[in-house]
């Protein structure tokens, strides 16, 4: 594991899955440990379950500066809903 590379992505990140069958999707970064990042996208990964995706199966799309990413730093309470809304824009 590069640790280089897991401490670029952070919490509120934007990724993009490079593996499996969410291959191409985007996600929020919504939780960050050892070998596992923890993905929502609102739609089929809510916040409530979020996808456990290996860190090797991501790559980051951008450091996201929107109202939604500044209430995932800060662990405020986001729906699901907002995730859909920001991701639509992104994509």
């Amino acid at each position: 594991m590069d640790p280089e590379r897991l401490s670029d992505i952070q919490i509120a990140d934007v990724v993009i899955a490079t593996a499996g069958r969410e291959k191409g999707k985007l996600f929020y970064v919504l939780s960050v440990d050892e070998q596992y990042l923890l993905l929502g996208n609102g739609k089929d990964r809510t916040l409530e379950q979020p996808k456990r995706k290996k860190l090797r199966h991501v790559d980051k799309v951008l450091r996201s500066e929107t109202r939604v990413a500044e209430k995932l730093r800060k662990g405020d309470k986001v729906l699901n809903s907002e995730l859909r809304r920001d991701l639509a824009y992104l994509s």
